[in-house]
């Protein structure tokens, strides 16, 4: 007897078709699934790194705004002597508005500091004291010139949206030293412009992603604090359910990278309500400590419990600490969320702006190395771009992508060194240029990661922090 419902030859070469092509979709959820070097049960377990590492930890605080690299740390003394003559070079596209094209000099006092004889204006009275712990980069460029899109160029190594922040990075590489914390904090007093796109997972998995603490709240982490209805055995009892669940769910799906974070962070999320208040309690600390950091000073209060909470982060095993600093304390009508951006008169608010950051900066600085934390951290310095060499105005400055400088101090660079140079009045970097793909190669080999190496398949991609390009600068590593 024949069978009338066999499937013609059309539909069996449609069907068959269909089905290796869900077999190579499912080869390819597979490699990206492998793609992740971590373990399922626990994303952020601690990794062996590519070879021995210099740094443990990165705090970054990051100048939002713009800090002017001729008004702070790179001393131009023709731009002095030139002030309102014709600037050489001048380009209107530099800015985000538009400028003189005539020289403005810095209004503020220049010394030399330390053994190394470093120049730096009198808006660091504080930090002045610690150059020659610090490597300066003046030569940094990125492509864009407005704020946004200039943060998110510099944590994330090109201004594209989606992609993942150097901090993220560095915990897919080397999971976390302490299970009980977040590997990746940020801290902020209002969100510069950017926000979460400046410290984003992208599309790594989500237990990546930073642990955002906002400085106006009274509850430092949402979200954290037990139930009162609930005792920790009950409460213990329902994660272990919860858990059970989720496992059974992620089972069956395996190439669901995402269900391991969320699966991961309930018990982080637990972990946290015992470790994360005691490390951010700074009634632990001594009044001198209080004293030293300016937590008692108005001015700089919020900042300085920032940088003293990024101390007591690290101390326990964090690897990378951002903050954003400030909000309002540019005091020339900027926007409160860009307090370094001096388009209107620069002496007014970098003024403002340096006592607000000076003092709690160089006392972290001062604390890591007494407690012997510097052998191990890096501290970075640096805003998302610097400030034109003509004025803005009469008296003001615009954005500049061009030229401008960071600074690096602590573990894995030398002390009192200068690399790179921008030309004769500060405004383009001429010498031994430094792009974020560079600083990002030199920071991650700091961290014992190969940033060639370090990468992650993404829509059948591999994609890296540093893209195709970054190359490690070899001359500032101790």
């Amino acid at each position: 007897m024949f069978n009338f419902n066999l499937p013609s030859r059309r539909q069996f070469l449609q069907n068959a078709g269909l089905g290796f092509g869900s077999l190579a979709l499912a080869d390819i959820l597979h490699q990206d699934a492998l793609a992740s070097p971590t373990d399922a049960t626990n994303p952020l377990a601690p990794r062996t790194p590519d070879f021995a590492p210099k740094v443990k930890s990165i705090i970054w605080l990051f100048m939002t705004g713009g800090p002017s690299q001729v008004d702070t740390w790179d001393y131009k003394p023709e731009l002095q002597k030139r002030d309102g003559q014709d600037l050489a070079g001048a380009d209107p596209k530099t800015g985000f508005f538009s400028t003189s094209g005539k020289c403005l000099k810095s209004p503020f006092e220049w010394k030399q500091h330390g053994q190394s004889g470093s120049w730096v204006s009198d808006l660091f009275p504080h930090l002045s004291q610690h150059v020659d712990k610090m490597t300066f980069l003046h030569s940094m460029h990125l492509r864009q010139n407005n704020h946004a899109p200039a943060s998110i160029e510099l944590m994330c190594g090109t201004n594209r949206p989606g992609l993942p922040a150097l901090g993220a990075w560095q915990t897919y590489g080397l999971g976390s030293a302490n299970q009980n914390l977040p590997s990746y904090v940020v801290m902020h007093e209002t969100r510069p412009r950017g926000d979460d796109q400046i410290w984003s997972a992208g599309f790594l998995p989500k237990s990546y992603q930073a642990l955002a603490l906002d400085a106006r709240r009274n509850e430092a982490i949402d979200n954290l604090a037990r139930d009162a209805k609930h005792s920790d055995l009950q409460q213990r009892a329902q994660l272990d359910l919860i858990q059970q669940l989720n496992q059974e769910h992620a089972a069956g799906r395996p190439t669901q990278a995402d269900l391991a974070a969320r699966i991961n962070s309930f018990e982080l999320a637990y972990r946290m309500q015992m470790a994360a208040p005691e490390a951010i309690d700074l009634t632990k600390e001594t009044a001198a400590t209080h004293k030293a950091y300016g937590l008692d000073q108005p001015h700089c209060a919020t900042f300085a419990r920032q940088c003293l909470i990024s101390r007591r982060l690290v101390e326990r095993g964090v690897r990378f600490v951002q903050i954003f600093a400030g909000k309002g304390v540019g005091g020339d009508g900027s926007v409160n969320d860009v307090p370094w951006d001096c388009h209107t008169d620069v002496q007014t608010n970098h003024r403002s702006c340096g006592l607000y950051t000076d003092q709690p900066a160089a006392a972290l600085l001062a604390d890591l190395a007494a407690r012997g934390l510097l052998e191990s951290t890096l501290v970075i310095w640096g805003g998302e771009f610097g400030r034109t060499s003509d004025s803005q105005g009469a008296k003001g400055r615009d954005h500049n992508p061009n030229g401008f400088t960071i600074w690096l101090a602590g573990a894995g660079v030398k002390g009192g060194f200068h690399y790179g140079a921008t030309d004769e009045f500060g405004y383009k970097a001429r010498i031994d240029k430094v792009h974020v793909n560079d600083l990002h190669a030199t920071l991650l080999r700091m961290l014992g990661l190969e940033h060639t190496k370090l990468t992650y398949r993404f829509n059948g991609r591999d994609f890296r922090l540093t893209d195709v390009a970054g190359e490690v600068i070899t001359d500032i590593l101790a």
